[in-house]
């Protein structure tokens, strides 16, 4: 789940210069660099083949002020603000239903490379995904498939880049008797039946979810999100746009709810890929209440982060078990099995790539409430976020209405949302009413910014003035035409 604004094409591995950090620069590395000696070492995996050859040396130890003027490098003033789609879909065999191998998979990839022209990423000559400029495809645990946009200006940028990515994934699938599925989690096949992407820091991950949470590895396995990245300008316009975002993360998820089966059956949820994250590794994911705290800021951010055990370094183009260890002993060097590493910028990038919080932060900011769904739903997700947040007055306003919202009525939506959707009773009436005001201040946002972009909003206005989510639609579907078959879905929500 990977999307990189002023990062070098690769995502990791750029040289980094602290001094740059520290100055808010950004520092998109440009071919042909050297090698160069350097405070912060970012280790070149070779991916990108530009900087495939470079190297640095570390000659002071990487800080926690380092940390943090990683954050900081995030800034940017507003006409260089951009929009970052990412979407997974869950792939299944036409004829079975059955999730799709790992085999077709690389075909499906090999395939689109050669007709489009990406870019293939291997791993031990196994292909893992595919790059295209800013783009790239991916592919996460169960054999979701991941497209993380390149950053663009408008909405209808990104709805054109999604457009011409399904275009390609159909056009290719078809031909390989698959398809993909635009819901939230995989509506029919057991969790045992998952495939196994054969990606080595995979492994570290499905080793360590199942002690760390009873839902961690199915969330891995089986679940699907829409998200979208937007910029900051500076810490304060991070600190508001994180509360405002982080409130109003519930109402997106009964907006989006898109996942209401489980095993070929209802589940009694409406976002059970939602309700599954709440007993998933609470270390690393929920609604991060400190973020409403007075003290908040880039620094409580990495305070928080380095708290969170590690999974794995990458070194030498291989994998190294981290055993649980937090990036504070790392970096405070009581790493006894790898005394002889040193922590690294690109180490730090991987690392909070594994937190999964509602909202995360990376050098931008992440929105991760919403299931996956269909093609409409997924350009309405980047346009909820960037009315509400990308406009002074809906984000002044937003910001105003949540004041008084305390930790347990945040907890509490956040709960419920994933069952009861915009029917959660929310101060003496439905949370569909309050939606109804954050909607209204997304469409005043987004006509202020002058692109023409509001019908992107059409979909999520229907949900609001009928209070029935796609998630809804499904179950009136199983119910009714459907004679309480899952079978049928699978042609309902085809791409």
């Amino acid at each position: 789940m990977h999307m990189a604004f002023s990062l070098s094409p690769s995502g990791v591995g750029a040289v980094i210069n602290s001094n740059a950090l520290k100055s808010h620069v950004n520092f998109s590395p440009k071919p042909p660099l050297t090698c160069k000696r350097s405070k912060i070492v970012a280790c070149n995996q070779g991916s990108n083949k530009a900087i495939a050859n470079t190297c640095s040396v570390i000659e002071t130890p990487l800080t926690k002020e380092d940390l943090i003027a990683f954050f900081a490098s995030g800034c940017k003033p507003k006409e260089m603000w951009r929009i970052g789609t990412e979407n997974e879909k869950l792939g299944f065999e036409v004829k079975t239903l059955r999730p799709m191998k790992y085999e077709q998979i690389a075909s499906l990839l090999n395939g689109i490379a050669e007709r489009f022209d990406w870019d293939k990423v291997m791993e031990n000559e196994r292909i893992i995904g595919l790059k295209q400029g800013m783009q790239s495809i991916t592919l996460e645990p169960g054999g979701q498939l991941e497209l993380s946009g390149a950053p663009l200006k408008t909405l209808h940028q990104t709805c054109d880049e999604l457009h011409s990515h399904l275009y390609q994934v159909k056009t290719v699938a078809e031909e390989l008797e698959i398809g993909f599925l635009g819901i939230g989690y995989e509506p029919k096949s057991s969790l045992e039946d998952a495939t196994i992407v054969p990606k080595r820091r995979f492994d570290f991950i499905r080793d360590y979810q199942p002690r760390a949470s009873s839902e961690g590895y199915d969330v891995m396995m089986r679940t699907c999100t829409v998200q979208v990245n937007l910029d900051y300008s500076s810490e304060t316009d991070m600190i508001r746009k994180f509360r405002a975002s982080l409130a109003l993360q519930p109402i997106a998820t009964a907006l989006f709810a898109n996942s209401p089966f489980s095993n070929g059956k209802p589940t009694g949820c409406l976002s059970v890929r939602s309700h599954l994250y709440i007993n998933t590794d609470k270390a690393r994911t929920g609604m991060l209440p400190f973020v409403f705290d007075d003290s908040f800021g880039f620094e409580r951010y990495v305070e928080y982060a380095l708290d969170i055990p590690m999974y794995f370094l990458h070194r030498n183009k291989g994998y190294v078990n981290c055993r649980g260890i937090t990036f504070r002993d790392f970096l405070s060097g009581k790493m006894s099995h790898l005394s002889n590493e040193q922590p690294t910028i690109s180490d730090w990038e991987i690392h909070i790539g594994t937190i999964w919080p509602e909202v995360r932060l990376k050098r931008f900011l992440e929105m991760r409430g919403a299931d996956t769904g269909s093609w409409p739903m997924l350009c309405a997700l980047p346009a909820f976020w960037v009315g509400l947040l990308y406009d002074e007055n809906s984000l002044q306003t937003v910001l105003d209405m949540i004041a008084d919202w305390n930790l347990e009525e945040r907890e509490m939506l956040r709960t419920q949302v994933p069952v009861t959707g915009l029917q959660t009773m929310f101060r003496g009436g439905s949370l569909q009413h309050v939606a109804e005001d954050v909607l209204k201040l997304a469409v005043d946002g987004l006509e202020r910014r002058g692109y023409n972009e509001t019908s992107f909003l059409n979909p999520v206005a229907e949900v609001v003035r009928t209070g029935t989510t796609q998630a809804h639609k499904l179950l009136e579907l199983y119910n009714g035409d459907w004679g309480q078959n899952i079978d049928h879905v699978f042609k309902e929500l085809r791409y």
